[in-house]
């Protein structure tokens, strides 16, 4: 399909198309739940080992356990998923792109996943153990003997690690709203100190302590100036090719 037959298509078989994509991503997210679900007791052996370390995990409930399963299973599909809406997504959006943008994009797929995984695994093997460190040891400070629920510890470690990881794509997203030309490079230098500011305030929501606040904080506004550098790469990248552009079309005019 051409961008001018794409521009011309009816609403309805945009949302039908859209429709169709979203199956497919639902389905593999469901699959991806049920695999997810027959290992989430080996994911949960391995995500909480090292609290036996600090204190020990109780079931505080008897829907304790099997919302653990549901839990980890969801986020695991999730995981799974990820390509295959990160693909839908492309093909959705393809046509409306011209061939060149179509390739590019299509290379923010990997690299979405990467950064992604990268993103959980900074959260699980940087941020939160310093933070059980830091909470453990107060407990230990008061005399108090710590004892946990296996739910309450499993949710706060997602909500400590899965938005570290959404935060790891804030490249990606640069990149791919540069391509449409919704953000320029200057604009990302306009908000750097505002965006500097989210970030700390971020890194200070999910830390304990001033020294997790500083390891959190450096590669999240790393990770913002890494997406300036590739904004602006990518931007003069864009100027270029469109000047090429209007001097082929301005000498098949003369």
């Amino acid at each position: 399909m051409s961008e001018e037959d794409f521009e011309q298509q009816p609403l309805v078989e945009h949302l039908s198309e859209l429709r169709r994509r979203l199956f497919w991503v639902l389905a593999t997210f469901v699959i991806g739940l049920v695999v997810s679900f027959l290992y989430a007791s080996d994911i949960f052996k391995i995500i909480s080992k090292d609290a036996n370390k600090h204190f020990e995990l109780y079931a505080l409930s008897p829907a304790d356990s099997f919302k653990i399963y549901m839990q980890i299973s969801f986020v695991a599909a999730f995981i799974l998923a990820l390509p295959v809406l990160l693909y839908h997504l492309w093909q959705f959006v393809r046509p409306g792109l011209e061939r060149r943008e179509q390739k590019a994009a299509l290379i923010y797929i990997p690299i979405a996943f990467l950064l992604f995984i990268g993103g959980l695994l900074f959260g699980y093997f940087l941020v939160f153990p310093l933070m059980i460190d830091f909470l453990t040891n107060i407990s230990k400070d008061l005399g108090v003997k710590q004892m946990y629920g296996i739910y309450q510890y499993i949710s706060f470690m997602f909500n400590v690690i899965v938005p570290l990881a959404f935060l790891f794509l804030l490249p990606v997203v640069v990149l791919f709203l540069t391509r449409l030309r919704l953000i320029t490079p200057e604009l990302l230098i306009k908000l750097r100190k505002g965006a500097y500011l989210v970030l700390i305030v971020i890194a200070l929501i999910i830390t304990p302590d001033l020294m997790s606040n500083f390891l959190v904080a450096i590669p999240l506004i790393l990770l913002y100036e890494v997406s300036i550098l590739l904004s602006l790469w990518l931007y003069r990248r864009i100027e270029k090719e469109t000047e090429e552009e209007q001097e082929r079309e301005d000498k098949l005019e003369t």
